[in-house]
């Protein structure tokens, strides 16, 4: 029996990239930042999220920089031939979201936003 669960709360660290396919299929790529739980005010740990389908649309239309969500999906690693050696192979974690909570307030993405979002 296998097990591959991730439930991560946190806050979009961008706006939602949204690609459209010719066979009507939609994703949404987005970076989660998810503060540990520790006194030490450590940086977030970033996640990166692929939403597909009608909660992509969703998170295309509702999720903003800085605002707070709810993911519940599954670990997938993404490989690739290196670009300029393709010989190495590279690899990064990706979760892949089956669940999307949109949390907080409306004004919460207006106010309270953490540090260390990229591009700031």
């Amino acid at each position: 029996m296998g097990l591959n669960v991730v439930n991560l709360v946190g806050r979009a660290g961008a706006e939602p990239e949204i690609i459209h396919f010719q066979s009507g299929s939609m994703l949404c790529k987005l970076p989660l930042a998810v503060d540990r739980r520790s006194r030490n005010n450590d940086k977030p740990d970033w996640f990166n999220l692929e939403i597909w389908g009608k909660t992509a649309e969703i998170a295309g239309n509702y999720v903003r920089k800085g605002k707070l969500i709810g993911i519940q999906g599954s670990l997938k690693i993404d490989t690739w031939a290196d670009r300029n050696n393709s010989s190495i192979q590279r690899s990064r974690p990706v979760i892949r979201v089956d669940r999307l909570e949109l949390l907080g307030s409306k004004n919460d993405s207006d106010s309270g936003m953490v540090s260390g979002y990229p591009d700031e």
